[in-house]
């Protein structure tokens, strides 16, 4: 104790700054010799503790420890981060493009183009018109190798993803990455038919990004057979073919339903680069590509080892394209009348027709064959033939030379010159208003207000029958007819027949000036060989539904008797006759009747030879498109040639048939059948039995009845 303590004076605390004793520093910190501890320490009741760092010291040491155990902390958080903002920025991309896209409770499958099945008469298809090449087809109509086929090779987990392959999607980019196998894409099937039926071929981020979307769209929509039935009818495999089905048909000339192992995998195989792959046009690279997607099939477990061994010994092949020539012509004048006998095409249809296809062949072979070898020499490059049954059907119809340079139709839409094949109309007229085939007229020069036609010749014959005239095509015969019986008359009895062309009533009708086309000619001539009804061309039988519904089918033969039977007999009678001894007798079908006409324009431009048999018509025409004249190219000549070794063939094997009508014979004269008609009798009226041997005699006047009784014998 202080003297202060010992003397009992009370001292208070003093907290104040000043440095004294202990007491009155103000420092209230326990000094080293404050802080009791355990033990002895030399200072008897004090205890000890060991010494701490400073406080200080200790919060550097944490800030270490904090620091040093944090690295990989901080790097997981900011890859934390770092990710979630990719995630937001990737969703913000693709809201942004799905909403360039239409609402998806509004979004649905495009349809499909429909597709025009041009059948032949025999059910073979000729040919597909539309966009889209070839009819829609089910996975169930297929061998089920084929669609196998295209998920080998494009999309071999197509059943297990959902629209996106990840899998996939990872590997193309590794592969893409290291520059290795070329650039890989990694779209699946889904996505491949998203683009095909949603977007554009452009190959940009943002068509990558909607095409993802609407490929998880069909997935969430459609089942899996669902997307691959809609993939295998919409994914393009190049010249002009969309779908399996089309495809099928254009380089195999089969269906779908029909392709062999080889066949599918050339297909599958053909999608990736349908121009670089075409088994037409580069067949080694086709089969190349097909050997690995057999290889796919066979390592997947698709087909069996021994079905894909034969697949590759025996490798798939292009075929010659069915349709590349003629057949177009006929399929495109099929789709030029489709609508106005079923109006606007929705669906798939097909269509069947009456073209025969082997005389669609024939008919193209021989006059291809014939310009082939002629053509040049006798300076001729077009020509058309048009083959129609008595009835108006058409069994063949050849535009022109070939299809593939020209597409123009000349049998449908080109009008030409008929020159003498127009001569039976004008001698038809004649017989009509009395006069007999063995009416006597004069080949002798003509003139009307200056004009002078000429025989070919440019000799003449004096007095002949109209049949003599007939048989070696006389102009000045048909041209004094024409003049005799009007030439508006002409063009009556012509439009009757079926020619609908705008026709110039003067006197150079007769010899054929006024344009019309090969099928009106072939329409016409038709009457003569049914029997004297008048008849439409038709080309359509029947068209029927993708559901087999029928949409439309024909009915009714024309429009009924137009020349009567007597006249009738007489007009074949002269036909014949040019077949027998005229400007056909080279190329007469031995035991056949048969009637023709052959007809020459001047300058030679047009040549043709029109001729008919009970069974068949057929009209030929040769020329040049530029309407200049050819090398004297007669129509009894290379046009007679052509139409005479097609309807050779078109008859074989078929029993000779007799004209229907019969042939008029020529016999005794009537003194009254001095060639002109009889006033007052009405050309309905006159009849004559079929196999008569005598000719048509005009009813008589009471007073001249017993003298005809004389004559023929009642």
């Amino acid at each position: 104790m202080n003297d202060r303590t010992r003397r009992g004076e009370r001292r208070e605390p003093s907290f104040g700054h000043g440095r004294g004793d202990r007491g009155d520093d103000g420092d209230f910190r326990l000094s080293a010799d404050d802080r009791p501890t355990r033990g002895a320490s030399g200072r008897s009741g004090r205890i000890t503790q060991e010494r701490e760092p400073p406080r200080r010291d200790r919060r550097a040491k944490s800030r270490g420890r904090r620091r040093g155990g944090s690295i990989v902390g901080r790097l997981f958080y900011w890859t934390l981060v770092l990710g979630l903002w990719c995630a937001i920025g990737l969703g913000g991309l693709v809201a942004y493009h799905a909403a360039q896209l239409p609402p998806i409770n509004q979004l649905t499958v495009p349809k499909r183009p429909p597709n025009i099945a041009i059948l032949a008469a025999d059910g073979t298809l000729l040919a597909n018109r539309g966009e889209t090449g070839g009819r829609t087809i089910t996975i169930g109509e297929v061998p089920p190798y084929l669609p196998k086929a295209f998920v080998a090779i494009e999309d071999k987990r197509f059943y297990e993803h959902f629209g996106i392959d990840p899998i996939g999607l990872t590997r193309a980019v590794a592969t893409n990455l290291r520059g290795r196998g070329g650039l890989q894409g990694g779209s699946t099937l889904t996505q491949q038919l998203a683009k095909n039926l949603f977007l554009t071929q452009e190959r940009t981020a943002a068509r990558k990004i909607q095409e993802a979307i609407l490929a998880l769209w069909l997935e969430r929509t459609y089942s899996k057979d669902q997307i691959l039935e809609l993939y295998l009818n919409r994914v393009y495999f190049g010249s002009g073919a969309y779908g399996v089905e089309a495809a099928a048909q254009r380089y195999f000339n089969k269906s779908a339903r029909s392709v062999t192992i080889a066949e599918a995998a050339m297909l599958a195989g053909l999608v990736q680069a349908p121009s670089r792959l075409a088994p037409n046009r580069n067949p080694e690279a086709a089969e190349k590509r097909a050997q690995l997607v057999i290889a796919a099939m066979a390592d997947q477990g698709l087909i069996s080892a021994t079905a894909a061994k034969t697949a590759l010994v025996a490798p798939a092949e292009a075929a010659e394209r069915i349709g590349a020539g003629s057949v177009n012509y006929a399929a495109d004048y099929v789709m030029d009348v489709l609508d106005d006998f079923i109006g606007a095409i929705e669906g798939d249809v097909t269509v069947l027709t009456t073209i025969d296809p082997k005389l669609q062949a024939a008919a193209e072979v021989t006059l291809v064959e014939a310009l082939a070898a002629q053509g040049a020499k006798q300076g001729v490059s077009q020509g058309a033939v048009v083959a129609m049954a008595p009835d108006g059907a058409l069994r063949a119809l050849i535009g022109g030379r070939d299809y593939t340079k020209s597409q123009f139709n000349r049998a449908t839409a080109a009008k030409r010159q008929p020159g003498s094949s127009f001569k039976p109309f004008v001698y038809l007229t004649a017989l009509e208003q009395g006069l007999t085939p063995d009416t006597i007229r004069d080949d002798a020069p003509v003139s009307i207000k200056g004009w002078q036609p000429e025989n070919n010749t440019r000799t003449y014959r004096g007095p002949v029958t109209l049949q003599t005239a007939f048989a070696h095509s006389l102009n000045t015969i048909a041209v004094r007819l024409n003049q005799e019986v009007t030439p508006r008359e002409v063009v009556r009895t012509a439009q009757r027949l079926g020619i609908t062309s705008a026709l110039q009533a003067n006197p150079s009708l007769a010899l054929g000036t006024s344009e019309v086309t090969p099928v009106e000619l072939t329409t016409a001539y038709a009457t003569f060989a049914n029997g004297g009804q008048a008849v439409l061309p038709y080309v359509i039988r029947e068209v029927k539904s993708s559901a087999g519904k029928v949409v439309y089918a024909r009915k009714g033969n024309g429009f009924g008797a137009v020349v009567q039977p007597q006249t009738l007999a007489m007009m074949n009678a002269m036909f014949h006759e040019v077949m027998a001894s005229g400007t056909g007798s080279k190329v007469n079908l031995k035991g056949w009747e048969a009637g023709g006409k052959s007809g020459t324009t001047q300058d030679f431009r047009d040549a043709w030879f029109v001729g008919f048999t009970g069974k068949l018509v057929t009209s030929v025409w040769l020329g040049n498109d530029d309407n200049s004249p050819m090398k004297r190219v007669y129509g009894s000549g290379l046009p007679a040639q052509i139409w005479g070794k097609f309807m050779q063939t078109a008859h074989n094997g078929l029993q000779p048939s007799p004209l229907p009508g019969g042939l008029w014979r020529s016999g005794p004269k009537s003194i009254f059948d001095d060639g002109a008609p009889v006033a007052g009798v009405a050309p309905q009226a006159r009849t004559q039995t079929a196999d008569s041997d005598r000719a048509w005699v005009p009813p008589a006047a009471p007073q001249e009845k017993n003298l005809l009784q004389k004559l023929f014998g009642g």
